[in-house]
């Protein structure tokens, strides 16, 4: 018989919905936590100076003693990317596959944490206790090595999170997506199932990785005569594979640039993740004793970060690579939304210097479209869908999968992240929200850039600053020196030298009714002279730069 009085499951989103990026989820029952990935996500185009930006976790702060630990789906910067930041001030142990734990400790080396937390790296179908919570690893694919769904067994019942997955039934490396597993634990019964969303606007399949083999070896026949680079995600192993391949079928040579991709493909060759031929990979300052048609070049870039080094090469900013005409560059990747622009800026770059640009076919996703999602919605048959990974959007197109399978419109829920929603057997709802957030990350500061800072560099961005400093003396605040004004980002001074002089008069004219009203008060007087200045600039230019009084006393 069952126990009637279980307590029920709560799910709480700390971040990933709504937007692409930052994935963290929390899973409680009772005085259990697990925590499923914790990602960063990239500053928008109004974080200006931002790096990157990382989940608020003062839930998990808050209730630090439940805490089990990091479970983590797979080692993409969305799902791994914040732990080192989250790790040092809230260390916990971390579990998840082999080279997802090897892309982690990568980061926990550069910041000096392999010694803080416990990692204990777990194989496809196996499972992990933590607390009232077991956690089962079952094999997906991605478009990266090892990642997992997770089956998420509470007293309460079962919760599939698929992480991010498509079906590949002929993967360049490893097994195939178990989907016998799914059916397994669906014929169990499943309270809720938890699925990427990411491409639940496109119908049909997502392609094989294998045919973007078949697509470079094509292109490879095709331009036997010209230097090769392909610009791709450094974390797609399989594709880096795929290049390889082609490369040693072709015979050419293979260079690796850009930090992050050299940084992957060490980690995943030590593990045995990537097959390298002897004597195909070189360094890039070998790279001249080779005739550019026995070269491929393996790069960052493909999104156009203006760092990375694709971009540097076509603003000729690279110190070994230049592009020539001729040369015949490949994008394998899709632009990810927001990134059209600088990707697009790239390539007129590349073709400006004569290249070769291919951009068609040389990608496929590494998420499930539509029949995918359904058939893992039929494998599983939940009572709950929860549809994850995405904007509003995404979530959307997946919640209405789910409704045409014949889940009740009442039994999907399209969460925001901070919502908590509790569930068992027969009923699930959202309770409560908590505190949720985005902590930016500048530089080596982690949090102490927020909306105030933001709304500065926007306002400074925007129209510039202007520095008044005017000498006082001490006890009768008569002007001795000054008013000057500096200028910076707001007009050019030496060619408007008359619109300073009226507002030094300004400031003068400020300074004079102060005196005349017998205000001694700094911050009074500081006040009246930027009210004044900003109307009259107002007046004259239509700006309104940001005024900083500076007052010295002799």
């Amino acid at each position: 018989m069952k126990n009637v009085n279980h307590s029920k499951l709560k799910i709480i989103p700390l971040g990933g919905l709504e937007q692409i990026g930052m994935n963290i989820t929390v899973f409680e029952y009772e005085d259990s936590i697990v925590v499923v990935d914790c990602g960063l996500s990239f500053p928008e185009d109004d974080m200006l100076g931002i790096d990157l930006v990382i989940p608020d976790i003062t839930y998990l702060k808050n209730n630090a003693d439940k805490m089990k630990g990091f479970v983590i789906t797979h080692g993409h910067e969305d799902h791994i990317g914040a732990l080192p930041y989250i790790l040092k001030e809230f260390p916990a142990p971390i579990y998840t596959t082999k080279l997802t734990m090897g892309l982690i400790e990568n980061k926990l080396r550069e910041h000096n944490l392999m010694k803080v937390c416990k990692r204990k790296v777990v194989k496809h179908g196996q499972s992990i206790n933590l607390g009232a919570f077991r956690i089962e690893f079952i094999k997906t694919n991605h478009s990266i090595q090892d990642a997992s769904a997770l089956a998420i067994y509470s007293p309460a019942g079962t919760v599939i999170h698929t992480g991010d997955f498509k079906v590949d039934y002929t993967p360049v490396f490893g097994d195939a997506i178990d989907l016998q597993r799914f059916a397994e634990i669906g014929k169990k019964g499943v309270l809720a199932l938890m699925s990427d969303s990411t491409n639940a606007e496109r119908v049909g399949f997502t392609m094989s990785e294998r045919t973007v083999g078949r697509t470079f070896d094509n292109i490879f026949s095709e331009h036997t005569s010209t230097r090769i680079i392909i610009a791709t995600f450094a974390s797609n192993v399989d594709r880096v594979q795929q290049i390889i391949n082609s490369a040693y079928k072709f015979g050419r040579k293979v260079v690796v640039e850009g930090r992050s991709m050299v940084n992957v493909i060490t980690t995943a060759s030590e593990l045995g993740y990537l097959n390298i031929p002897d004597n195909t990979l070189i360094d890039i300052e070998q790279m001249k004793n080779y005739p550019d048609n026995k070269m491929v070049l393996i790069t960052t870039g493909s999104q156009g970060e203006s760092m990375a080094a694709l971009s540097r090469m076509a603003a000729d900013m690279h110190r070994k690579v230049s592009i020539k005409p001729g040369d015949t560059i490949i994008f394998s990747s899709n632009p990810i939304p927001g990134n059209e622009k600088a990707v697009s800026k790239v390539i007129n770059e590349l073709s400006a210097k004569g290249a070769d640009v291919i951009f068609q076919d040389a990608h496929v996703s590494g998420h499930a479209c539509q029949e995918e999602l359904k058939l893992i919605y039929s494998l599983v048959k939940p009572r709950y869908a929860i549809p994850v990974h995405g904007e509003y959007r995404h979530l959307k197109a997946n919640a209405g999968l789910a409704l045409n399978l014949g889940i009740p419109k009442e039994n999907i829920f399209i969460l925001h992240s901070g919502d908590v929603i509790e569930m068992d057997e027969n009923q699930a709802k959202v309770v409560d929200r908590v505190h949720t957030g985005a902590i930016l990350v500048d530089g080596l500061g982690v949090g102490d850039v927020g909306n105030i800072v933001l709304r500065d560099r926007q306002h400074l961005a925007e129209d510039g600053i202007l520095i008044v400093v005017m000498t006082l003396e001490r006890y009768s605040n008569q002007l001795l020196a000054g008013p000057d004004i500096v200028s910076r980002g707001f007009v050019y001074v030496r060619e408007s030298e008359v619109l300073m002089d009226e507002a030094r008069h300004v400031v003068e004219n400020a300074l004079d009714s102060c005196m005349d009203k017998h205000i001694t008060d700094w911050g009074k007087i500081k006040n009246v002279t930027k009210d004044a200045l900003s109307e009259f600039l107002w007046k004259k230019t239509k700006r309104s730069p940001m005024i900083l009084p500076i007052i010295m006393e002799v």
